[in-house]
């Protein structure tokens, strides 16, 4: 545990973002599978649907620092990938 102030101070600021961090990523791994599950169940125009959607969660992730610029890139191009 911390004992100076400022790493107090840090401590509950890390604890604070970690929480919010996992927000924006268990929304992001949602919609993903969502989408994922449609597209292997022949379900495509669905998940076509859905895309924009799972689009946005990838980039509001990468935007907070969740993951990384290239990661979120990674992700919409498997995604679209798999629909084609």
């Amino acid at each position: 545990m911390p004992i100076i102030k400022s790493a107090k101070k840090r401590l509950k600021q890390s604890k604070k973002n970690h929480s919010v961090n996992l927000v924006y990523k268990r929304k992001m791994k949602e919609v993903v599978k969502e989408v994922k599950e449609l597209a292997l169940a022949n379900k495509k125009s669905e998940a076509k649907k859905i895309l924009p959607k799972a689009y946005k969660a990838i980039d509001k992730a990468a935007k907070r620092g969740v993951i990384k610029k290239n990661t979120a890139s990674r992700k919409k191009s498997q995604l679209s990938r798999l629909l084609a």
